[in-house]
């Protein structure tokens, strides 16, 4: 039985169509899609054509990932539900003094960039952790799409090569990214070509050992060393005591339907209560209904309730060891119902967050038509991370670190062995304990606003996974602050800001409003399949049989 009956007329301009298979994978640059493929081609599973598919964005998207990225993972076995937090731990030496004595006593954040932004990397754990426990194929076998690549090079597509050059002025003078990603001491041009021979030796030690290189051999040893030398504090102590771990994704209905999150340190729980805010508000089903998906009652009342949402996780949310208040309290229903009562349909407001305590990134799915389901993201952070590349294995190091507040109030103040406030979110969609969806959007605190937004689209107003996924979207920055994309109907925006919000038009189309890739069920796979869609505000591809 289908889960959802689609409407699958596209309302918005795209030049992307959904695509039917009973194998897929869907990613934001071709070879990747393609390297996935591959895998479950040769006889592998969905786990093993994301694990393929990560490997090779490391490569092809050196901008949003890369070796020293984080990464987390939520996976349907056919069974169940795994979560994997495959995040990194800060070194040994960190805490608030560490900072206030190289940067002053007035720092409130680690840096944004550099080694001092730089925690454990995580994502060639998750690489490790996930084919270990559910892949079919030889791990080695996974990163040899991302060695040829790394070897052969690739031509650079139009988006990505736009980001590459935005932060060439800042980076430029950090070690080792001129001589990885500047290879004629400028950005690459869109067609030209790009190799990267030293992160295909390191691709090369990860898959000989399993990844055991990167944590305790000589990839450890270079890392270390490359920080002993620049002044940073990580140390082969550190990158040894990295584990990832597997956790029990966090959940809220919505709609007869079941949303899936990985717990804190992650934001994923900004998309629950937000959408559980929705689920008590009154007033939302009968004008969303009414007024369609695009009108200014609708994207109102979704952003009140996302800006709800923000305001209790930037006050609440770290590693979950640290979180005063717990994710069941959160995401109770008596405290959920309290903040609904909370929006005004006829208003903007400047929320607050509330007391519950009462009694640079990229996303790829994959799933096969034995019915496994794999919502997989990894990321540097900002673009190129903290711009730090360790030049004999090409390990570009992201720079989760500056996610760590210093105020030692803040449950999120850095400590030594501990987990930074996290971004990046994959999703999992159920329906009475059945798989419905894979999905993700990348773009640092996009994405939880726009997992609400695609969502309601597809539950509330039937729209497919591609018109779902291709439809204008808002981002709350702060306050009263809303960006909208220039597609957005006018109407829309101006009766928006009649209601108090501050609106700004802008075309952005890597960062600023995220990039989705989804693979809803469509029934039995080995017979229906999946439909499958992808961001057109990226370089992506689906690919499937």
């Amino acid at each position: 039985m289908r889960s959802m009956n689609f409407d699958f007329t596209n309302p918005y301009p795209s030049i992307r169509v959904p695509v039917f298979a009973r194998n897929a994978v869907s990613t934001s640059h071709p070879a990747a899609a393609q390297a996935g493929l591959r895998m479950l081609q040769m006889g592998g599973n969905a786990v093993d054509a994301a694990v393929a598919a990560a490997a090779v964005m490391t490569v092809a998207e050196p901008v949003s990932n890369g070796l020293g990225s984080d990464a987390f993972c939520i996976v349907w076995d056919g069974h169940q539900l795994h979560g994997l937090n495959a995040s990194g731990r800060a070194p040994a030496a960190w805490r608030p003094a560490y900072f206030h004595r190289k940067y002053g006593a007035a720092a409130t954040a680690p840096p944004k960039r550099g080694l001092d932004s730089v925690t454990v990397p995580g994502a060639v754990s998750a690489w490790s952790a996930l084919s270990e426990r559910f892949g079919k194929l030889p791990f080695a076998d996974l990163i040899d799409p991302a060695i040829e690549l790394a070897e052969r090079g690739y031509l650079v597509p139009p988006i990505v090569q736009g980001k590459w050059a935005a932060p060439v002025a800042e980076l430029s003078g950090q070690p080792g990214f001129a001589q990885a990603f500047l290879p004629k001491g400028r950005a690459p041009e869109v067609g030209e070509l790009f190799r990267f021979p030293a992160a295909a030796r390191g691709l090369r030690a990860i898959a000989a050992s399993k990844g055991e290189a990167f944590y305790r051999g000589e990839i450890a040893q270079a890392m270390a060393r490359f920080h002993a030398e620049l002044g940073g504090a990580m140390t082969e102590a550190d990158l040894a005591a990295h584990q990832p771990e597997w956790v029990t994704p966090i959940a809220h209905d919505y709609r007869g339907y079941t949303l899936h999150e990985i717990p804190p340190n992650g934001q994923g729980i900004a998309a629950l209560i937000a959408l559980g805010i929705l689920s008590h508000l009154e007033a939302y089903p009968e004008l969303s209904a009414a007024h369609g998906p695009d009108s200014v009652a609708a994207q109102h009342l979704q952003i009140e309730a996302m800006k709800l949402a923000f305001a209790d996780v930037y006050q609440h949310v770290a590693e979950r060891s640290a979180m005063r208040v717990s994710t069941e309290q959160l995401l109770s229903d008596d405290y959920l119902r309290q903040r609904a009562r909370l929006i005004d349909p006829q208003r903007a407001q400047d929320f607050r967050a509330g007391n519950p305590v009462r009694g640079g990134t990229i996303y790829l799915t994959a799933a096969d038509e034995r019915g496994m389901m794999v919502s997989f993201i990894q990321s540097n952070y900002m673009g190129f991370g903290s711009g730090c590349v360790e030049p004999n294995f090409g390990i570009s190091l992201q720079n989760r670190g500056h996610g760590f507040s210093l105020d030692a109030d803040s449950p999120n103040v850095v400590a030594s062995g501990k987990r930074p406030f996290h971004t990046i979110i994959p999703a999992f969609l159920t329906r009475a304990g059945l798989p419905v969806m894979s999905f993700g959007v990348m773009g640092g605190n996009m994405q939880p606003q726009a997992h609400l937004q695609t969502l309601v689209r597809m539950l509330d107003h039937r729209q497919n996974p591609q018109a779902a996924c291709d439809a204008p979207r808002w981002r709350f920055n702060q306050g009263f602050e809303i960006n909208v994309e220039a597609h957005m109907p006018s109407a829309t925006v101006e009766g928006l800001a009649a209601l108090g919000h501050h609106m700004e038009v802008i075309n952005d189309s890597y960062q600023d409003f995220g990039a989705g890739q989804f693979i809803w069920r469509m029934g039995d796979p080995s017979v229906e399949g999946y439909v499958v869609a992808s961001d057109p505000r990226r370089d992506g591809q689906v690919a499937g049989f």
